[in-house]
């Protein structure tokens, strides 16, 4: 029998304010419980509970739901209907697969055509994540540490100015984040990804496409292959 997912009761109630509908401001609250594994992976969505939860009504909820399932953290089945997507470590493969694919085509052409204020903006974004401390020990540290290390990575590809590109690379984070949130939780981090960060940032003010390029790729692999022997035995092949 499939575990049915936990939400825990919302403190501030979700209020449309007119530039953020309840179902996108449901989005971000349901993306961020799934990725940061507050929300078990594989675990059945009650609607009625996920409602009296978040305190919407059923409309907003479902709509949420079906964003979710576009970016591959939910699924629905007839007869069944939602649950969160299930983890493996072949998705995992997949996953970091792509995201090198993608995420160095996307950096190669921002390179080509970014302008001196992304360029400004990959180097701010590089000084926030560099300059605040992970903790396993401090759940909040991790959570800003997180967010800024989110922000890293899509400043680095903004530059490109292809959307649909843009928005591919986002799912894919989000899908890989998945796994990262557990092993950092039970290690804030394994090697110096500072300097990993540090030296993909190097290559884009110096418009070196090869060299940032192969900074980045060797990143996304590292952190793929750390997590495969992380998770191994822990989680579905």
């Amino acid at each position: 029998m499939a575990k049915e997912a936990a939400l825990k009761r919302v403190p501030e109630p979700l209020l449309d304010d007119g530039k953020n509908t309840i179902a996108s401001q449901l989005v971000d609250r349901l993306r961020e419980a799934i990725v940061s594994g507050q929300i078990e992976a594989g675990s059945k969505i009650n609607l009625e509970r996920a409602r009296e939860s978040f305190s919407v009504s059923l409309s907003p909820l479902r709509e949420a739901l079906s964003r979710l399932i576009s970016d591959g953290l939910v699924e629905f089945e007839d007869n069944r209907g939602y649950r969160v997507a299930p983890i493996s470590l072949s998705n995992l493969e997949q996953i970091t697969l792509l995201r090198e694919e993608f995420e160095t085509l996307a950096l190669r052409q921002a390179i080509a055509i970014g302008d001196v204020d992304w360029e400004g903006e990959v180097m701010g974004a590089l000084h926030r994540m560099n300059h605040t401390i992970r903790d396993a020990a401090v759940p909040e540290t991790l959570e800003r540490w997180e967010a800024y290390h989110r922000d890293f990575h899509l400043t680095l590809i903004a530059g490109c100015k292809m959307p649909q590109l843009l928005a591919f690379c986002r799912v894919l984070l989000n899908l890989n984040d998945r796994y990262r949130r557990s092993f950092l939780r039970a290690t804030s981090g394994d090697r110096n990804v500072n300097a990993e960060h540090s030296d993909i940032a190097k290559g884009v003010a110096a418009r070196d496409a090869e060299l940032a390029c192969r900074h980045l790729r060797n990143h996304i692999h590292r952190t793929g292959t750390n997590l495969r022997t992380h998770l191994a035995g822990k989680i579905a092949p």
